[in-house]
């Protein structure tokens, strides 16, 4: 397997290239002086040509989109046996839905640039995708794998210390109850978000808290109030500790930083988004990283 991977996963892909049935592909990443992709797939006859290929994107921007979908676009051309898409973080996920005329469902979107990839056949690896249904927007030749994080996270936990694996979990919304709930043994927490224009109002609906270790669980985290409303509120019910555990760390513009509003015992996430772990040196809150790296080189070598 030959593995490729954005200059942004260079971390990540690292850790998955300690295996030594995955051998590393590399890309030089330039810019044309308009900025424009000026990209090279190095010794392509030897690491592409008839070899089973992957490649570890990250679409934090929608400039990183244009130039690596010209690379996931090549590599099948380039006579790849077979093509591996790994995206752990699927950006436009959230925009699934159109609930009024002019909306844009941007998923849509982006999976339909996804399957303009021309081979066969093409396994897309995404991870926590924020809505199921959202397999059925890809077409030929993109095969969606999706898989969770939150179950590893759940393994970890439960071989942990007692604290943790007994703690209550918390689902911010129901919402996040569907998508981890037949995950998480144990005790269930569940709240209600009601919105009103930009205003959030978070209630516990199920279960009692009182005197618990409670971990919220949740699939992403783009700003924070979510997440914080919710500790607010388990705090106020009498909870021993409030941590949290979410796939996806967005943060988008170092929001991560108002995380310390609030004591978290902890705070685990994945590196599924790498430019976030960067601003993390400049936060007070406890977070933990809970890599992908080992689940997605047991994937490539056909153990998952």
């Amino acid at each position: 397997m030959i593995l490729f991977y954005c200059s942004a996963m260079e971390e990540l892909a690292k850790k998955i290239l300690t295996s030594e049935r995955i051998i590393c592909g590399r890309i030089n990443w330039g810019k044309f002086p308009d900025g424009f992709p000026d990209s090279f797939i190095e010794n392509v006859a030897c690491n592409v040509d008839g070899q089973d290929v992957a490649f570890l994107a990250s679409f934090d921007t929608p400039a990183e989109i244009f130039r690596q979908m010209s690379v996931i676009y090549a590599l099948p051309r380039y006579g790849a046996k077979s093509f591996t898409i790994i995206l752990p973080y699927f950006p436009t996920g959230t925009m699934e839905r159109v609930e009024r005329e002019g909306e844009v469902a941007t998923a849509m979107t982006l999976a339909r640039m996804l399957s303009a990839v021309e081979c066969k056949e093409a396994s897309l690896v995404i991870y926590d995708i924020h809505d199921l249904k959202e397999r059925f927007y890809f077409r030929h030749p993109i095969i969606p794998k999706f898989r969770s994080a939150a179950s590893l996270f759940n393994s970890a936990r439960m071989n942990g210390p007692e604290r943790f694996s007994k703690a209550a979990i918390c689902f911010p919304d129901e919402g996040a109850w569907k998508r981890f709930g037949k995950i998480f043994d144990g005790r269930h927490i569940l709240c209600h978000k009601d919105r009103l224009w930009n205003k959030r109002n978070v209630k516990i609906i199920e279960g009692d808290p009182k005197g618990s270790d409670v971990i919220i669980v949740d699939d992403l985290v783009m700003t924070g109030g979510t997440i914080l409303e919710c500790a607010e509120v388990l705090d106020r019910a009498g909870v021993a500790s409030v941590s949290a555990y979410v796939t996806h760390a967005v943060f988008p513009k170092k929001s991560c930083r108002r995380m310390s509003a609030f004591p978290f015992a902890n705070f685990w996430v994945t590196d599924s988004c790498p430019e976030t772990l960067k601003d993390f040196e400049y936060c007070a809150t406890n977070f933990k990283i809970h890599s992908l790296a080992e689940p997605i080189a047991s994937m490539l070598l056909g153990n998952r």
